[in-house]
């Protein structure tokens, strides 16, 4: 008899991967999509600073 409140297919005895294990898959399997997020997201922050650091000089 299978648990309702488990996906079909899962087993209720095997512990389910950590949330950054998880993570960390998704961002090898996406690898593209993760630089390119990783290196707008750099620039922005290095943006932000050098605009805060200009108002404020």
């Amino acid at each position: 008899m299978t648990n309702p409140t488990t996906e079909p297919g899962t087993e209720t005895n095997t512990p389910q991967d950590s949330y950054v294990k998880l993570a960390m898959r998704n961002m090898v399997r996406k690898r593209g999509t993760s630089l390119k997020h990783f290196f707008l997201t750099v620039t922005g922050l290095l943006g932000l600073l050098v605009g805060l650091s200009y108002l404020t000089k």
